[in-house]
């Protein structure tokens, strides 16, 4: 073998068990997509057989129309996502301005506030059911969905404000400056000048508030009891029972439909997913 080519050897070699690890990482991660995928094109014979069965013996997509014919199914569907976006771009709105007043002004309580954002995002949320079902109660919020709506705003407001505050940071403010002796005004300048560059920020924590949002279940069982028209598709999946059990068909035919917007939006968006989390992360 030619000199030149064994140190291009050597390092194949050595990346070999790193390849294979990585390889071994995404299989691990992907089969449980794929067995609900598969499960939900299965015959209910093949889904209740003791052999289980990789590929599919044939495929049928009965499932997918019990899922659809399901009662609601198209009301839960709405009312995700109205309480979906509803919380992502309030969050937007909010964080925004506080990552901005964070980034660009100096004024008192600043390092103060931004340590209890941290701690904020840091705090188990499923700790504050019970306080929030009693304010919930007492205010009469409950089984309405701009209830839902606000508490997935305060659960992605942390993560937000944190995010989009480094990336402003990272932007130089000599632009901004540079746009108000043009003439601007300090909003002026920000909206033409800074909020542009934003772009992967936004994406960024656009999309972590609508996962979050779109597959939080405990929030929307315990606070929607009563009117079983409010509640969102994370409650829906759990109603595929019948007499004789769990319809599996049925209910891995409705994940893969409920999975099915996270991904279109983590598709369209992920370009600009890991420029903005890694400048949200390391600047300012």
């Amino acid at each position: 073998m030619p000199a030149t080519r064994r140190p291009a050897l050597r390092r194949a070699l050595r990346r070999l068990p790193l390849h294979a690890s990585a390889t071994l990482t995404v299989a691990i991660c992907l089969f449980p997509v794929y067995w609900m995928v598969t499960t939900a094109l299965k015959p209910s014979r093949d889904i209740q057989s003791y052999e289980p069965r990789l590929f599919p013996s044939e495929w049928t997509l009965d499932h997918f129309r019990a899922a659809v014919r399901a009662d609601h199914f198209a009301l839960f569907w709405r009312n995700s996502i109205l309480v979906t976006l509803g919380a992502v771009l309030l969050a937007l709105v909010v964080a925004l301005g506080a990552a901005y007043a964070v980034a660009r002004l100096r004024w008192r309580g600043r390092r103060q506030f931004m340590l209890a954002v941290f701690i904020a995002q840091m705090a188990p949320w499923e700790s504050l059911i019970i306080p929030i079902y009693i304010i919930s109660r007492d205010t009469g919020m409950l089984d309405r969905l701009p209830t839902l709506t606000l508490i997935y705003f305060m659960i992605t407001l942390p993560f937000t404000v944190v995010v989009l505050r480094g990336f402003i940071a990272g932007i130089p403010p000599e632009l901004e400056e540079a746009a108000q002796v043009d003439g601007c005004t300090r909003v002026g300048a920000f909206r033409r000048v800074a909020f542009p560059l934003l772009a992967p920020g936004l994406m960024a924590t656009s999309l972590f508030g609508f996962i979050t949002a779109w597959n939080e279940f405990t929030y929307a069982n315990f606070l929607i009891i009563k009117q079983q028209d409010s509640r969102t598709l994370p409650v829906w999946l759990s109603s595929f029972q019948t007499t004789f059990g769990t319809d599996w068909g049925a209910t891995m035919a409705a994940s893969t439909l409920f999975a099915l917007p996270a991904l279109i939006v983590f598709l369209a968006l992920q370009r600009h997913v890991t420029s903005g989390l890694t400048a949200g992360g390391v600047k300012g």
